[in-house]
């Protein structure tokens, strides 16, 4: 302790060599920080979308936003800075691929935990841990097929063109159930092509066990496969 207390009291380069209290402050809240974003992350997200490129980019959006909101809160910067960075990144737009909507979510929610873990200074120990809690509780409540019904969904191209009217969609998800074997509950009809006979249905279907679509790219691969 004294040597902790000798090197506060040193200069480097105007800047104070340690802050025993400042240093500790930051290791316990990024240690909470990680558990919970790690906990949503790699539990929660990680466990049904299998998707490890994400997982990247959130643990280290996690990191960033929370060294960056906590190092610059301390210089009395106000909320201001947490507001813009929820605009900074509700703006992204990947220029190779479309965010889905349930990677936002997620993102939205890692920046969220993160600034709330770096600025929530004038609160207790026991409200920061119980919102941290509260974020993970219901995380899991969406997740969970026991509160919320799943339905999967996948793009197919079909070929039986004279199926897709209004007036047969009966006949339409009977055939797409013999011959996917999907318990299919309803379709929609996207992209037309009459002159391959062809047309792109996006299939709802129930399922035993809990998936995530993961073809991010639909709406590219459409376009580019029309085109052709």
């Amino acid at each position: 302790m004294a040597l902790l207390t000798h090197l506060s009291e040193l200069d480097l380069l105007g800047m104070q060599l340690i802050n025993v209290e400042g240093l500790s402050e930051l290791l316990m809240r990024f240690c909470l920080n990680m558990i919970v974003t790690g906990t949503i992350i790699g539990w929660l997200y990680y466990s049904k979308s299998k998707r490890r490129d994400y997982v990247f980019t959130f643990i280290l959006i996690s990191v960033t936003v929370f060294l960056l909101v906590f190092l610059l809160g301390s210089q009395k910067l106000q909320i201001g800075l947490a507001l813009g960075l929820f605009a900074i990144f509700g703006i992204i737009r990947y220029r190779t691929e479309t965010v889905p909507i349930r990677e936002m979510t997620y993102l939205f929610l890692i920046i969220g935990i993160s600034v709330i873990n770096s600025l929530a200074g004038n609160v207790s120990a026991a409200e920061l841990l119980t919102t941290n809690s509260l974020f993970i509780l219901f995380a899991w409540i969406m997740e969970s097929s026991r509160f919320v019904k799943h339905v999967s969904c996948k793009i197919i191209t079909y070929e039986k063109i004279s199926l897709i009217k209004p007036e047969k969609e009966p006949e339409l998800i009977a055939d797409i159930k013999e011959r996917t074997g999907l318990n299919v509950t309803r379709v929609e009809i996207g992209n037309i092509n009459f002159l391959k006979d062809t047309a792109f249905i996006k299939v709802y279907y129930q399922t035993e066990k809990d998936e995530v679509n993961t073809m991010d790219q639909v709406r590219i691969t459409e376009k580019r496969q029309f085109e052709e």
